[in-house]
């Protein structure tokens, strides 16, 4: 019997408190106890992409994160990307450039691909593609998802 361990996790903006074993991944927290299924559960190994979230803004794969290690740390999920009803210009983009096949690595590639626009708001062909290199599809051929990311970062940038 694994003993449970208290924390505080900010995720999407909002503090949940959370009594987890102290070897609870954050993708189970964020989809088992926070309801949070964007988050999707692929490899459980680290290799797909499919559960990345942003860690203090960065991409994480959320399998290999443990959640007490992560008090008080920013934590974004595909859900948090979006304002109330409004997508993210992201998101949006993937909409509109049908980007979204069977939609289950794409929570992964929406946030890796937000992380790239966040630190690169030109982003080459080849930058999307080393970007999102680490984020597996076996449906889209990732024509569509790099059209969606060029499309988004022309919409983020004048």
């Amino acid at each position: 019997m694994s003993e449970r361990v208290a924390v505080d996790l900010k995720v999407n903006g909002t503090t949940h408190r959370v009594s987890v074993p102290a070897m609870r991944t954050l993708m189970a927290v964020l989809r088992d106890d926070l309801g949070l299924t964007g988050t999707k559960n692929a490899c459980d190994q680290g290799v797909c992409g499919s559960c990345t979230v942003l860690i203090d803004g960065a991409p994480a794969r959320a399998c290999l994160a443990l959640a007490v290690a992560l008090p008080g740390i920013a934590i974004t999920t595909v859900e948090g990307l979006a304002q109330g009803d409004t997508l993210s210009p992201v998101q949006q983009a993937f909409l509109d450039a049908g980007a979204i096949q069977c939609g289950f690595c794409m929570p992964g590639m929406i946030i890796q691909a937000t992380a790239l626009l966040a630190e690169n708001k030109r982003p080459s062909e080849d930058d999307i593609r080393h970007s999102i290199s680490g984020n597996l599809c076996r449906c889209s051929g990732y024509t569509k998802v790099i059209e969606a990311i060029s499309l988004a970062a022309s919409r983020l940038t004048p």
